[in-house]
């Protein structure tokens, strides 16, 4: 008993002891706005793989798994269907978009983070009192940081127009934002993206892991090619001809005209091989691929995908619904159909023999498959709502199987968001927007060639006809959206094009939506300045 009483007593005396200091109550932070020791090369090369993570996030997002829809629906390309969840619905039924939005502050949110991780990078690693890094070091950290500072704000100036510009990390809270100018917003852009083509390597030489395999690292051909659609969106159309060029003559990459890869000896054709999963990468022998954000099954990496990417479930059709139908890999996997091509698309858009319309690339008949079914081997009906989602035709693009996860909730294939078909698309659009026709028409016949399109003429190079074969190249690849707010012809092509749908009309269009409404939650956090909403808002 007294060994007790003693120690109480003594821990008493010390409790007194410490209570009685006044630093005892100092607040020692242990997290911050921006990281106090970014100051060796180990330090900036994990915020720099940081903002490929975060990339990632933004076109991965389980909680809304109609996340993928918003930017397909309600355009040219794509309604929904029957499987629809919620953040979708503002973007065909266009009344219902509000500064409320989730999806418009998901995006703001997205890239203003990124817009944050790259200023920390950036100031850290222009700090002058850093001195453990090389100058050539240092013009690469922040050539990479850049990249992603222009890619976030690009985003942003094409969504939202005018934004705030901020170009240094936070280091407390501020509530003071108003929107610089679209002009001043560019400028940064342009300077950001101009460092980086300059300073980032070439893509053969970028960082390797510790089996010499190429990540997806950036490269300076990442900046030129987003430097092309920005000088488009600029209305300097001369300049983007010159960063397109200079990517197709740099020999560095090559349309795939010709069988590869790991079913190279299945059924098939040379363009749906791009996109099978194991093919994507440049490493892989994509040689098409400027920039594959490279993502890794979870099953076998931890953190290997960041969140649950939907694009499978959403692209692909709910095929498994049908009595005689089983989940299989020749069939993508299991889709849900949270959408589906508009009607133009399926019927109006490509030519007979256009390879990107073989049955490998847009599947539109199916079969049963299940071997108890009395039906095994004959096609399936199309019959009543079943051609909505069940068995609508449907890009191939996304479709994967995984054997670990036959429930197919995440979406293991990789995101290739730059590739030369693109590249070869921005030129001629930059072309067209300077009356060279002929030339224009010279570009596109490229691609059409390597499609088995039929040839055309310079009488046919407008706008449209961009925008068309742009639908034709990478539908299920590119933000369809973005592509048409960026050239101002969303208001005119969804309701011209895809006015018709019986299920999911798209209706209250305007030309108020070829910007979205600023977040009203931004809005009312802004105490000490006004950030104006857009008009119609």
């Amino acid at each position: 008993m007294k060994k007790t009483i003693l120690k109480i007593s003594a821990l008493a005396v010390i409790v007194a002891a410490v209570s009685c200091k006044k630093s005892y109550l100092d607040e020692t932070p242990y997290s911050s706005y921006t990281p106090t020791t970014l100051n060796d090369s180990l330090g900036f090369e994990s915020s720099l793989i940081g903002l490929y993570n975060h990339t990632s996030t933004i076109f991965s997002w389980a909680d809304q798994q109609g996340w993928p829809s918003v930017w397909q629906v309600g355009t040219d390309v794509a309604n929904c269907t029957a499987n629809q969840q919620s953040v979708e619905i503002p973007y065909y039924n266009y009344a219902l978009l509000t500064p409320t939005d989730i999806g418009a502050s998901r995006m703001w949110n997205r890239d203003y983070i990124m817009v944050n991780l790259a200023n920390t990078i950036i100031d850290n690693v222009e700090n002058p009192s850093l001195t453990g890094i090389s100058t050539k070091g240092k013009s690469a950290i922040s050539a990479e940081a850049k990249f992603f500072r222009a890619y976030a704000y690009n985003n942003l100036a094409t969504l939202f127009g005018k934004v705030p510009l901020q170009l240094h990390a936070l280091t407390g809270p501020k509530t003071d934002y108003t929107r610089n100018s679209l002009d001043e917003v560019n400028a940064a852009i342009i300077s950001d993206l101009t460092f980086a083509a300059t300073n980032l390597p070439d893509i053969e030489s970028v960082k390797t892991n510790s089996k010499g395999k190429l990540y997806g690292r950036a490269n300076k051909f990442m900046a030129m090619q987003l430097l092309a659609e920005v000088y488009l969106r600029t209305g300097k159309p001369d300049l983007a001809e010159q960063q397109a060029q200079a990517i197709i003559t740099s020999g560095r990459f090559s349309l795939i005209k010709n069988r590869y890869g790991i079913k190279a000896n299945q059924p098939g054709d040379y363009y749906s091989d791009m996109f099978q999963y194991g093919n994507e990468r440049r490493v892989q022998g994509n040689t098409e691929a400027i920039w594959v954000l490279e993502q890794e099954n979870p099953s076998a990496v931890t953190g290997g995908i960041t969140d649950n990417p939907q694009q499978r479930r959403v692209w692909g059709a709910a095929y498994y619904n049908i009595a005689g139908m089983v989940i299989t890999d020749s069939l993508g996997g299991r889709g849900i159909g949270r959408l589906r091509l508009s009607n133009w698309v399926l019927y109006g858009l490509y030519d007979k023999n256009d390879v990107r319309n073989s049955q490998y690339n847009i599947r539109r008949r199916y079969y049963y498959n299940d071997p108890a079914s009395p039906n095994f081997g004959k096609q399936v009906p199309f019959t009543g709502p079943d051609t909505l989602f069940k068995i609508c035709p449907s890009t191939t693009k996304w479709g994967a199987f995984d054997p670990n996860d036959t429930f197919g909730y995440a979406m293991i294939k990789d995101f290739i968001l730059m590739r030369l078909g693109e590249t070869y698309l921005l030129l001629a659009e930059a072309q067209v927007k300077q009356g060279k026709l002929d030339a224009a028409a010279t570009t596109i016949n490229v691609l059409r060639d390597r499609a088995h399109a039929p040839t055309v003429t310079a009488a046919q190079m407008n706008m449209d006809f961009i925008l068309d074969e742009r639908a034709r190249e990478l539908i299920g690849e590119e933000n369809r959206r973005m592509t048409l707010m960026r050239t101002g012809t969303l208001v005119d092509r969804a309701i011209r094009l895809n006015s018709n749908d019986a299920q999911k009309p798209l209706t209250g269009l305007t030309s108020k939506n070829l910007l979205l409404p600023i977040p009203l939650s931004e809005i009312q956090l802004n105490k000490d300045a006004v950030l104006e909403q857009n008009p119609g808002y």
